[in-house]
Formats: C-alpha cells, structure tokens, sequence
C-alpha cells in the first residue's frame, strides 16, 4: 500500500512511517519540512495524489481557543484533496474521552476534528489513545516550581508513543473501521501519583502536592482520561521510565 503520512516528522509520525515500511509498505512522510501545509493548502494535493490512506497526524501549535481553527481548516483542506484524488482510507490520532471534556479548548477542537471526518465521504478510522507517557514531564512543569510540583488526582492511564505508533500504522494499513478504536496503557494512576513515580525515578526531590485546582486536567471530572474497555498496549510506565 501506499501510504501518505501527514505530520509524518513528528513524535508519532516519524515511528509510524517506520512501522509501516518494515511492514512493506511505502510509507511516505510529509509536513511543513517537505513542503506541505495543510492551512495554505500548499504541496497537500501532491502529497496525497496516489496513496491508498493517509494518516493525518498534524497537530493544533497551540492548545487554546486557537485550536478549533487549525483542525477545520487542515481537515477541509486534507479531505477535499483526498476526496479528489480517490483516496480509501482517511486515518486520524485522537484522545480517550474527548467528547466529555468540553471545557478543555483543546479538547473541543479534536472532538470537532473527529466530526468532520466522519461527516465527510472518505472511509475513515478514528485511533483513540489515552495521554502519552512522554508528555508526562510537559504536565508536571505547568505547575511546578523548585520545591513542589501540583497535580490534581485525576485519573490517568498513559501510553508509551511507540505502542500509539504501532496501533496507528496497524489501523492505517487495514480496511477503514469508519469508527473508532480507543488504545490505553496497561495500567491507571492518579496524576499525582504518577508524579511521585516519575520524580522518584529522576531522583527528584522535589514535592508532588495533591491540587484539584492545578492545570489543564483540573477541570476533568471521573474517569473520562481512563477507558478499561480500550485495546490495551504492553508497555508498563515504570519500564518506559527505565
């Protein structure tokens, strides 16, 4: 198969096109490096001329009511040239429970990304995954200083990026599910325990202070980060960390 990877430099991207051509696929990356920008629209109609799917892993550069914009104008723009140029498959990465967290900015954009794939006429696959253990430092430094890091205790089972790589590429080179797969850690933590855990192994000494106020997450209630029906990835935190 050919396969058109939009964002295909970044930390998901990159493992997918890897992926997918041990498989034996020609797996074809493309972003703003190659020459296409899915918001002008420049180079989009040449990156996906040919392919069979296309993935896209693009990414708002903000996390902010900024957001909604970037996912309408690069899905319009990505969908009208898949749809022209004959496209079967149109892959996209989402986010356990982001339909039930409408006061996250960021949140709302990828639930609106994931309705204008759906209402569109392109065969589709929605991957779901839970947060990424890379991003776990990127948490903790929004409400850090250097005594205490705050972190609310809500619910969270991270996934490492390499097992969100392999589910995309596996989802991308099959037929469209024209639905949704969700993918999850092997395991839920409490996001302050999850930075005890992550501090301890840094050999931080810094203090995690339990704050339901702290962050972006603060505003999650119950579980929604969290899906114990979802296909579950084999990598456990503590031996990512290691």
């Amino acid at each position: 198969m050919k396969i058109a990877v939009i964002g295909g430099s970044g930390l998901i991207g990159s493992q997918v096109v890897k992926i997918l051509k041990a498989a034996g696929h020609e797996a074809v990356p493309h972003s703003k490096s190659t020459g296409v920008d899915v918001i002008s629209g420049q180079g989009v109609d040449q990156a996906v001329a040919g392919a069979d799917a296309v993935v896209n892993l693009t990414n708002s550069p903000t996390f902010d009511e900024a957001s909604p914009q970037f996912f309408q104008t690069s899905m319009d723009t990505l969908l009208a040239a898949a749809q022209k140029a004959g496209v079967g498959h149109f892959v996209i990465l989402s986010i356990v429970g982001v339909d039930q967290v409408p006061e996250l900015d960021y949140y709302r954009a990828k639930t609106l990304q994931e309705n204008i794939l759906t209402a569109g006429s392109v065969p589709y696959s929605i991957v779901r995954a839970t947060q990424f253990m890379e991003f776990m430092d990127a948490v903790m430094s929004w409400t850090s200083d250097s005594d205490t890091v705050r972190l609310p205790a809500t619910p969270i089972q991270p996934i490492a990026s390499r097992d969100v790589a392999a589910a995309v590429a596996e989802v991308a080179a099959g037929a469209p599910l024209n639905g949704i797969r969700n993918i999850a850690g092997p395991e839920v933590f409490s996001l302050d325990e999850l930075g005890r855990i992550t501090l301890s192994h840094k050999g931080d000494n810094r203090t995690v202070v339990t704050d339901p106020t702290a962050g972006m997450f603060a505003v999650v209630k119950g579980d929604v980060l969290t899906d114990k029906n979802a296909q579950l990835a084999p990598t456990h935190y503590t031996d990512w960390l290691s």
